[in-house]
């Protein structure tokens, strides 16, 4: 579904990767792993179009989407492409049902369909009571699962999740863990996964490492 093709990126001074090279089938779990610095970060980014490479290509479904205008990409990016971060990126000036809406509203989907879609989603992931908190009165679990909702909040066929238990105890760690494959299995949603959680990472289908900006 996803394949990047000798991705090269580079910042002043550092060359972060070197002729990155994968695949990401339907519905497949994939965690990257490596020490800081290896460029894991950097690779997520750009698979999920946040990001340009200096060079190489990037195919969903077969079509190069690395020449898409940034309009153009901004919009295909929110209809198929989910995010899921360490530190949650919650507006905290929202709710959480606010916070889950918002990605729909910005693909200019049917306000009270998004709304439904926000709730039943918060409610499948034990947060019923909690929809009409804003970020700083939920715990660090909780915010992360609003995290969470709010990426499928547009059904996207893949999540990309960027140390995604790292600011989680070892309880919460575990729940979001089961979280994601529960999803995999339940949606068919692929998961590209950045995590120093060697529990996580070792339960995905494939577990890549990164060392000096390379896949090895």
């Amino acid at each position: 579904m996803l394949e990047a093709i000798d991705l090269y990126k580079a910042y002043p001074n550092v060359q972060v990767l070197k002729g990155v090279s994968l695949r990401i089938a339907k519905g497949e779990v994939v965690s990257i792993v490596g020490a800081s610095g290896a460029g894991k970060s950097t690779l997520l980014h750009i698979l999920g179009t946040l990001d340009r490479p200096d060079r190489g290509k990037l195919l969903f479904d077969g079509e190069e989407i690395t020449g898409y205008s940034e309009q153009k990409l901004s919009a295909f990016r929110n209809k198929n492409m989910g995010f899921v971060f360490q530190f949650h990126n919650l507006l905290p000036e929202f709710t959480a049902l606010e916070n889950v809406c918002i990605p729909g509203l910005l693909g200019r989907r049917n306000k009270k369909e998004v709304s439904a879609k926000a709730k039943h989603l918060l409610h499948s992931l034990g947060l019923e009571h909690r929809m009409h908190h804003r970020p700083g009165e939920l715990s660090g679990g909780e915010q992360q699962r609003v995290s969470v909702a709010r990426a499928l909040i547009n059904d996207p066929m893949i999540i990309f999740a960027d140390e995604p238990t790292g600011n989680l105890d070892s309880h919460n760690a575990e729940e979001i863990n089961r979280l994601f494959f529960s999803l995999r299995d339940q949606l068919h949603i692929s998961f590209v996964i950045v995590t120093h959680n060697e529990r996580l990472a070792a339960q995905a289908d494939r577990m890549l490492a990164m060392q000096d900006g390379r896949l090895q």
